[in-house]
């Protein structure tokens, strides 16, 4: 009979193939056909029943069957057997011990059936198998389904076109959905929201080299009501038949999501930890409060959000101790800084750097600063952002920016809100929830005391510096044949105002005396002391002592102060005589302004500054001829941390050189030149010039 040219393809095979590819477990098993006449001889013997029974055909060939095969005990059995098959009752299976060529005994496993030509002779066909070889791969693929099904592990085959063809219950319940809804679909059409593109790629790599796929890492959600991604871990090995022919892949899947969750948690949880040592670290760094609401916003952003505000209640500027608005009340901000991760409208709807702005109760930043508690918005709604934006324009500046989630947390410090940190995200797809809230607010109590820190100090320094300026001369002083010019600059820091000072007090006969001193220390208490040795040099001078006697006294009332040290350079000018009388307590020496002339420095005999006592102090006296001047400063104009005092010194004889300048414009040059924007110091600088002419 020819082949029937019309045999449907089967999956996996081309298009047009007339025949099916055989499978290898008929030849695991061995099955021999065997075909006997209606006498029991034997008439067809395949090759696998030469490999079972050990006769070649030729030996088996017109042999009766039981003769050859069966032992004479069983032949009876055998026979009456053989009889029912031929005589029409049926098939019969089962097993019974067959006689090899070698003399052995197997025992062999039969389908036994009767067969009819067309002649009308009948036939008895008989299918055998090793029972051994059977039951082994019974009991393989017994287990195999057992394992499959039991297993804790999610197992599935797919074939070459990576189609399911096998989902254990495991994978069922891991996936979510059954497996009648798995097979003969792919990952792309059961599970969509994954990377099944993704996922098969590395399958079809796996069929082509047989390379096995360990443990690869999977995270996404199932599907779209998932509240978060699920994680796996997948192996992937490639599947042959007997004959070493690919028949498709198998995958186990283990879901990791419970470890996963845990490792992420874990992660942030350092992360937390890795920010809020940083910014131990990095918000305080100075005692400016502008300085540290920026440190506080560069800390924030991008790790905790997209945009970061910094606003401070406007009364904390005004006073020692912040006011506080009760709960339903508007809320006056001052911002201080505001942040983002890059460039955003959201950017244009914060508060400008710097400007006041009256809030209402109902914004949301203005409920966290009375309430002194965090609000938290975690996914913005449009009847949202009126509550978040200051104005019409701001609100829609932020829906432009994608803002989608919101949070503010108060800054507050020994008891008392001083303002709050507000925090938004757009790019970030994830809202903000209950771990970014104490994230937030412990970053924003540990900020909330270096401003504390910075409001009080800032508050100091105002305070010191409107001390200071009252205790120093208001109006130009005026002397008798001298012309007077000052500066006074405060520290640049806002802890190190303080000590410096100059004056200038006529005396009887026309004299007059100059005075610069410098408190160690800063801060109020520096400003104070200096206030109190300034009235004692111009309550001393004025009674007309020696230059050398008043400083004297001066170092007993500094004694008198407690721990107090000063530096001191006290000059009585005569105009009548051009003599000048100077006294100095451990100060930078005098220049010696000489018209026509390189100026020099002052030799003058060194001393101790005033409050170490027990050391007398000298006078020296120069000439001053007419147009001949005196400058007189404290360290802060020539002292820095990268050079040589004298050296710097040096630097401002050369600046005094030349030309003749107006003394206003001499002071202006020689700050311009020498004061450095990051000094440590005040500093405080008297020029004296004389007169051409001399008084009379």
């Amino acid at each position: 009979m020819a082949a029937d040219q019309s045999l449907p393809s089967a999956p996996g095979s081309g298009a047009g193939d007339v025949a099916l590819e055989a499978g290898g477990l008929l030849d695991v098993l061995g099955v021999a056909a065997i075909v006997l006449d209606g006498e029991g001889r034997i008439t067809l013997w395949s090759p696998q029943a030469e490999q079972l029974f050990g006769y070649s055909a030729k030996e088996a060939w017109g042999q009766y069957a039981a003769q050859l095969l069966v032992e004479e005990r069983h032949r009876d059995v055998v026979l009456g057997l053989f009889g029912q098959v031929m005589a029409g009752h049926g098939a019969w299976a089962g097993a019974f011990p067959v006689r090899r060529r070698d003399g052995t005994t197997v025992l062999v496993e039969f389908r036994n059936m009767r067969l009819e030509a067309d002649s009308g002779a009948a036939f008895a066909l008989g299918l055998a198998s090793d029972r051994a070889t059977l039951l082994r791969v019974e009991r393989d693929l017994a287990l195999s389904l057992r394992l499959v099904d039991q297993s804790p592990i999610g197992l599935a085959v797919l074939d070459t076109d990576l189609r399911y063809v096998l989902v254990n219950p495991a994978l069922e319940r891991i996936n979510g959905v059954p497996a009648a809804r798995h097979l003969g679909r792919r990952i792309t059409e059961v599970l969509p929201f994954l990377d099944g593109a993704g996922i098969e790629a590395r399958m079809r790599e796996v069929m082509e080299s047989g390379v096995p796929l360990l443990d690869d890492f999977t995270t996404g959600r199932i599907s779209p009501e998932a509240e978060s991604d699920h994680a796996w871990l997948s192996s992937v090995y490639r599947l042959e038949d007997q004959a070493s022919r690919v028949i498709g892949v198998a995958v186990s899947v283990v879901d990791v999501t419970e470890q996963h969750l845990a490792a992420v948690s874990a992660a942030h949880a350092r992360r937390r930890l890795s920010l809020i040592a940083d910014a131990s670290v990095r918000i305080g760094t100075t005692l400016d409060l502008d300085v540290t609401a920026r440190e506080l916003a560069d800390v924030a952003v991008p790790e905790v959000a997209d945009i970061a505000a910094v606003d401070v209640l406007d009364t904390v500027l005004a006073g020692p101790r912040p006011g506080e608005g009760a709960d339903g009340e508007a809320v006056r901000f001052r911002a201080l800084a505001v942040k983002s991760a890059y460039r955003t409208p959201a950017e244009d709807a914060a508060d400008p750097v710097g400007d006041v702005a009256l809030y209402g109760p109902t914004r949301l930043v203005s409920r966290c600063a009375s309430t002194g508690r965090p609000v938290l918005v975690p996914r913005v709604r449009p009847e949202d952002l009126p509550r978040i934006a200051r104005d019409a324009d701001a609100v829609r500046l932020l829906a432009e920016a994608g803002v989608h989630s919101y949070l503010a947390v108060p800054l507050i410090a020994r008891g008392q809100v001083l303002g709050a940190l507000d925090l938004k995200r757009a790019r970030n797809p994830e809202p903000f929830g209950p771990d970014d809230v104490l994230l937030a607010s412990e970053l924003a109590a540990r900020a909330a005391v270096s401003v504390d820190n910075a409001r009080w100090f800032q508050h100091q320094r105002h305070t010191a510096l409107a001390l200071q300026r009252h205790l120093l001369p208001q109006p130009p002083p005026t002397a008798a044949g001298l012309d007077i010019a000052y500066r006074y600059q405060p520290a640049g820091a806002a802890d190190e105002t303080g000590g410096d000072w100059f004056d200038v007090v006529p005396l009887d006969g026309d004299r007059t005396a100059l005075v610069v001193g410098d408190v160690m220390g800063s801060g109020i208490n520096a400003a104070a002391t200096m206030g109190q040795l300034r009235t004692a040099a111009r309550t001393l001078a004025r009674l007309g002592l020696e230059p050398a006697t008043v400083l004297s006294h001066l170092d007993e009332a500094t004694a008198d102060l407690g721990d107090a040290i000063a530096t001191c350079i006290y000059a009585v000018y005569d105009p009548h005589t051009r003599l000048c009388h100077i006294s100095t307590a451990g100060h930078l020496p005098p220049i010696h302004l000489l018209s026509g002339r390189q100026p020099q420095l002052v030799e003058i005999a060194t001393a101790v500054p005033l409050g170490v006592g027990g050391i007398p102090f000298s006078t020296t006296t120069i000439g001053l001829g007419p147009g001949d001047g005196l400058v007189l400063y404290t360290d802060g104009l020539v002292e820095t941390r990268d050079q040589d005092i004298y050296a710097r010194i040096q630097t401002l004889t050369d600046l005094l050189a030349g030309p003749q300048r107006p003394i206003e414009e001499t002071c202006d040059l020689l700050l311009a030149a020498l004061r450095r924007p990051d000094t440590h110091d005040d500093v405080a600088l008297l020029i004296a010039r004389t007169h051409a002419a001399e008084v009379s």
